[in-house]
């Protein structure tokens, strides 16, 4: 027997900031779906995901929480892999970029860099935006903001190394070129070569002095590698490259990597700097980069701020692991953005696992019993109706490699669903139950059944990557094991004279309303488990007396308009109906806590009767009241609204 041909699929390392949401959880699970495909085409299958542990947000982060950053890291990594796990994907190794032996070599790949001449010392003075890790020029930006997240940028100036990216840029858009599988989907290679390297590509900032959480450069102790340097390396450096030239046969087999999974808004780091980082190394670029689209959430990315997270464990104990595993992978398009609404992931449960799928496997293994008390009759009889299924069903597992092979999982997924609702319209134009009143007739459903059996390991079979649980479900009641796609090249493998097991409803119809309320009440007691400990401001202890008290004109006031305030971080510009006729503008230094947009039309509360006072040129007539609070380290802020019914200038007391 010949040896199985090697095929190596990784995610992008999730950053271990946060718990991950759904969106970032998709990623693995597509991983996993393409793995197992590959495993079932006969591949020998590496697959790799695992985190990035380290950089300046994780510290700040770890700092805020009054930890270190190990073990903020040791708990972020732990939750991932607690996700990637009860999805169910079957990754053959889970790494960490805190990982001793990948630190030692980064530190060998970066000092081969410099000695060899790609990096450089130098000194940064520009933008960058920590949440991204990104540098970026003023010219970037997007109306002042970082162009990939929409945040705000920090000032920054500091010594720091840099690569020498221009060395390589035409080497690698002659390999794009001459590559066109290289980046996909096309979208996303138009973008880098047009957006990045047809403008010219700039030296790349590759070490920090800001910050101690990273990988050091040993040579030069107070830096610290740049994080995408760091992390792009795990593909490496886990899989068993030596920066010194003694590769593990491991790395020999399954480098390069044939597919690189990661989200659209890292193609750039993905494609520009993680193949001219192997091209200085002399290593061999993957074979291809695809930039997944995003699952959106009613149409927005998932955001904290906006209160839209949805995570994957949640989703899990609502639905069952593989009605979430179905959704995402059939959701998703090629090329554009998925959106997940609780209503949809109902509806595609009701329409199309339990109507289409489990309907068809329930009714088939319950007829089967029912009628020849669960032995698999042979098939002696044959009809048009009889040839057009098997056709459809010996044609499936070609029209789904064919997907497969372009990463169109969706589009397998449909083709698999074709068969299955053949098989449904075959029950109708057959209709068993009529069948079985005859005895003459019993051949002739005993053919039908047989043929039903027959597609529906037809479809368990070919499920497997996308639903596992379901499709070893489906082949425990039928009594046959997972014969890998080999075992779809006949129509008849089903053997006669065995007998089906119990039947058991793999999807439950679900009430829409009743779900719904369900859904609601969980997050609402999610919620409220979830309520931090809050530290407050603590009482003055002198006392002020009544009088002094009464002479602070506390009043209602409307925001007719608000704006920041140029030249300042800080401030925001508030006109104000007070009640008088006259606007009233009162500067405010809470722009770091509110858009000006999300202000206009609420009713505030204003101390009318200060003195004016000059900020940044601008007369401020007043003071607005707000509620300060400490959050896990982090200060937070919200202006006191009050009824819009109360009209502008009522006096509070």
């Amino acid at each position: 027997m010949s040896e199985k041909k090697p095929y190596y699929i990784s995610t992008a390392i999730a950053y271990t900031s946060a718990k991950p949401h759904i969106g970032n959880t998709y990623e693995v699970v597509l991983a996993d779906a393409i793995a197992r495909y590959k495993r079932l085409e006969g591949y020998d299958v590496y697959f790799q995901t695992g985190t990035d542990e380290h950089g300046q947000k994780i510290q700040q982060k770890a700092e805020a929480a009054g930890i270190t950053p190990q073990e903020h890291v040791d708990h972020v990594a732990g939750q991932i892999k607690n996700i990637w796990d009860l999805m169910n994907t079957t990754y053959d190794r889970f790494v960490r970029t805190s990982d001793p032996e990948h630190k030692t070599k980064v530190q060998k790949i970066f000092k081969r860099l410099y000695e060899q001449g790609d990096i450089y010392k130098g000194k940064y003075t520009g933008k960058y935006c920590t949440p991204c890790e990104s540098f970026w020029t003023e010219s970037q930006l997007v109306e002042g903001k970082c162009p990939d997240c929409g945040r705000e940028c920090v000032d920054a100036e500091e010594e720091a190394y840099f690569f020498k990216m221009s060395k390589y840029a035409d080497r690698l858009m002659e390999h794009i070129e001459s590559h066109p599988e290289f980046i996909q989907p096309e979208s996303r290679k138009n973008e880098m070569i047009n957006n990045f390297l047809k403008p010219g590509l700039q030296d790349l900032c590759v070490s920090r002095t800001s910050f101690t959480w990273g990988v050091q450069v040993d040579f030069d102790p107070k830096h610290v590698v740049y994080v995408w340097l760091d992390a792009l390396s795990n593909y490496i450096t886990f899989c068993g490259y030596d920066p010194d030239g003694n590769h593990e046969e491991h790395y020999k087999k399954f480098w390069p990597a044939d597919l690189h999974l990661i989200g659209k808004d890292i193609v750039r780091f993905h494609t520009i700097y993680w193949p001219i980082f192997l091209m200085a190394l002399g290593e061999e670029l993957p074979k291809q980069v695809f930039g997944h689209p995003w699952l959106l959430v009613k149409g927005d990315k998932m955001s904290k701020s906006l209160g839209n997270v949805i995570y994957a464990d949640d989703l899990v104990q609502m639905f069952g692991v593989d009605a979430v595993r179905y959704f995402v992978l059939h959701e998703m398009p090629f090329a554009a953005d998925g959106i997940m609404t609780y209503e949809l992931i109902i509806e595609r449960i009701n329409s199309e696992l339990a109507n289409i799928l489990g309907n068809l496997v329930n009714r088939t293994i319950a007829m089967d019993n029912k009628y020849f008390g669960g032995r698999i009759c042979e098939p002696n009889t044959a009809d048009a109706l009889d040839e057009d299924l098997k056709a459809v069903a010996l044609a499936m597992p070609g029209r789904v490699k064919a997907k497969m092979d372009e990463l169109k999982v969706a589009d397998a997924i449909d083709e698999i669903f074709v068969l299955l609702r053949r098989a449904n319209k075959y029950i109708d134009e057959t209709a068993p139950w009529a069948l079985a009143k005859n005895e003459a007739d019993h051949p002739r459903l005993g053919t039908v059944l047989y043929n039903l059996l027959e597609c529906i390991r037809f479809a368990a079979v070919a499920l497997e990557p996308f639903l596992p649980d379901t499709s070893a479900r489906i082949l425990k009641q039928l009594n046959c094991e997972n014969g890998g796609l080999e075992s779809l090249n006949t129509f008849g493998v089903l053997p006669v004279g065995g007998n089906v097991g119990a039947g058991e409803i793999l999807f439950a119809r679900l009430d829409m309303e009743k779900k719904l309320a369900e859904i609601d009440a969980f997050n609402a007691e999610k919620a409220k488990a979830a309520l931090p400990a809050l530290e407050i401001e603590p009482y003055a202890e002198e006392n002020v007396d009544f009088d002094t008290f009464c002479k602070s004109d506390f009043r209602a006031v409307k925001v007719k308009d608000c704006v920041n305030v140029k030249k300042s971080d800080k401030l925001l510009q508030f006109t104000l109906d007070d009640g008088t006729g006259t606007d009233r503008q009162i500067l405010s230094g809470i722009a770091k806590y509110y858009k000006p947009e999300e202000l206009i039309g609420k009713t505030l509360v204003a101390i009318t009767n200060l003195p004016p006072r000059k900020m940044m040129g601008k007369e401020s007539c007043g003071m607005l009241l707000s509620a300060v609070h400490t959050e896990k380290g982090e200060e937070k802020l919200n202006l006191i609204m009050i009824d819009d019914a109360i009209p502008a200038g009522a006096k509070l007391c």
